[in-house]
């Protein structure tokens, strides 16, 4: 049958007239949405983070990281027994107080009670003893502190570990700030069982390259390789928070000129790195809001000298090379910076000033290569020169040490590798060149820690230690000096070991004591480190403590346009 015209014609504009009103309403609710959320994002508060530059990917495991970048993220999730003042002295942080043994061999330290891992669960002895014996086992990162020192650590109960040594140590509660404590219970729920370490696998190796077991005020977001490392408060920290603080901190991976200027620019970084060329830093220092902090902070370049391959194997060679060097003209590459004298950063306890300190001088060169066993055959012994590219002032140094050497016959030839490549290749004797340009800090605040870390058998085949020395006379010395309970007979010790090391085997160019320069928006951003040196007051010489963000403080509402 036939439906009537008119009846179908007003059914169709009812549909219509529904169709147009869900259409109208969906659009409403759309506009609507977009309007709340629009007016969400304006009001939300920005994140109060501190963005920081750094050349390579922090390694975040406590047992492996060791670098400048992989210092502070560890200064920062892990917590330490005791901490580092910028005045040189230690505070208490996990320990609240401890022992020492009349035989100087043992240590005992009362732990803090009702601390927080990042999961929840509570720290305790038994995770101050897996953590020493975790760093021990794997060997590598700061575990040369500890390696023929500690002969065991044990839980007297709950909340006190012993540490019983093999033999005295001066410095053993300053070596401590380099014991970060982690979760056992939690890094042994992740290990991998095909490791290299018997029962306990991996140790929880791969695990902790982007995690972390760790109690200190941020824990680890996000961790991209040779991209960033993101973390963010930990809420339960029981150092508590100022209401200031930063939420978070980024570590980003790059040391590259123009990225790290346009960062600034836009406020999307908070802090450069200290390898910034001079000319960079001062485009940087126009920006509005942007200031430049000076500090001495421990760190030094040196040029250091493969002593097991030809011709740096010849300690006459070497110390012509430290008589070519121009010493003068690169200082000026790094403003406020001064020349180094020996091993020892000035500002470092345990420093000889009196220590000698070689100078630009081709007539002394002369009369060195003369002396050494290359003296007739230069042409037939080039020496490699390696730069970090990740720091573009390193290529000036290459290249005018290159055209100095070349005004007494000696041919250097220049290499370039990132950060990365670096590392790998200072591990083995014959990947390493015959000099290396590269900036080191102290791990502790003593001469000591310098000399043991840059010069001490031990740590060879890290990058602190190109010169492969395995000078069994300059071991003992440093052993038997770091053995001295007496602090003023130790520091006797050590300057008489920098005197040797400069006089006698010249396995260094030592160049500069760095004033590590950085831009940072210091319109929105409290940095103590830098209040501090507006004031030419000392700050920590421990790489990484300068940015321990829990006492930053951070003010978006100042933040300029």
């Amino acid at each position: 049958m036939r439906k009537n015209p008119l009846v179908r014609l007003t059914v169709l504009m009812l549909v219509f007239v529904l169709a147009v009103s869900l259409l109208l309403s969906g659009c409403g609710q759309k506009g609507n949405q977009n309007s709340s959320n629009q007016n969400q994002q304006n009001t939300a508060p920005k994140e109060k983070i501190i963005r920081v530059t750094v050349s390579g990917t922090p390694n975040l495991d406590p047992g492996v990281g060791q670098d400048y970048g992989s210092s502070t993220a560890l200064a920062n999730i892990y917590d330490s027994l005791v901490f580092p003042q910028n005045d040189g002295t230690l505070k208490p942080l996990l320990a609240e107080k401890w022992d020492v043994g009349s035989d100087n061999l043992t240590y005992t330290f009362y732990l803090r009670k009702g601390v927080k891992f990042h999961n929840g669960d509570e720290l305790t002895a038994d995770d101050v003893v897996f953590s020493m014996k975790r760093l021990l086992a794997i060997g590598e990162g700061f575990a040369y502190l500890f390696a023929d020192v500690v002969k065991d650590v044990t839980a007297v109960d709950q909340y006190t570990v012993k540490f019983t040594l093999n033999k005295p140590f001066g410095p053993f509660v300053e070596t401590l700030v380099r014991l970060y404590i982690l979760n056992k219970d939690q890094v042994m729920q992740n290990i991998n069982k095909n490791g290299q370490y018997g029962e306990m696998g991996d140790y929880g190796r791969e695990w902790l390259i982007t995690h972390d077991a760790g109690s200190g005020p941020y824990m680890v977001k996000e961790l991209k390789q040779q991209g960033y490392l993101y973390a963010v408060r930990f809420d339960d920290y029981w150092g508590g928070w100022d209401n200031d603080a930063p939420d978070a901190f980024k570590l980003i991976d790059t040391t590259e000129g123009a990225t790290v200027r346009t960062l600034m620019n836009n406020r999307e970084l908070e802090i450069t790195d200290q390898w910034q060329t001079t000319e960079n830093i001062n485009a940087m220092s126009k920006i509005p809001g942007v200031s430049i902090c000076s500090n001495f902070s421990g760190t030094m370049l040196n040029i250091m000298l493969n002593t097991k391959k030809a011709p740096t194997d010849d300690v006459n060679f070497r110390k012509a090379l430290s008589c070519v060097f121009d010493y003068d003209s690169i200082i000026k590459l790094f403003p406020d910076s001064i020349q180094a004298k020996g091993p020892v950063p000035h500002d470092l306890p345990g420093f000889d000033p009196e220590v000698y300190q070689y100078k630009q001088d081709f007539e002394k060169a002369k009369e060195y290569l003369q002396k050494s066993k290359y003296a007739d055959s230069l042409d037939q012994y080039p020496v490699d020169l390696l730069w970090v590219s990740d720091v573009p002032d390193e290529e000036k140094i290459a290249l005018s040490f290159q055209a100095a050497a070349q005004q007494v016959g000696i041919k250097i030839n220049i290499v370039k590798a990132p950060w990365i490549s670096v590392v790998d290749m200072l591990s083995k004797i014959e990947s390493t060149p015959n000099g290396t340009i590269i900036f080191v800090s102290p791990h502790y605040n003593e001469a000591g820690s310098m000399l043991e870390s840059r010069y001490h058998s031990k740590s060879t085949g890290t990058w602190e230690q190109a010169e492969w020395l395995q000078n069994k006379e300059i071991d003992a010395m440093i052993e038997d000096a770091l053995s001295t309970i007496d602090k003023k007979q130790r520091f006797e010790k050590y300057k008489k070991i920098q005197n040797v090391i400069v006089n006698d085997i010249t396995p260094t160019i030592w160049v500069l004591d760095q004033a590590e320069r950085r831009a940072y928006q210091s319109d929105y951003v409290y940095w103590p480190g830098a209040e501090l040196a507006k004031q030419g007051k000392p700050i920590t010489t421990i790489m990484g403590y300068n940015f321990y963000f829990h006492d930053f403080k951070i003010y978006p509402e100042k933040m300029k346009k």
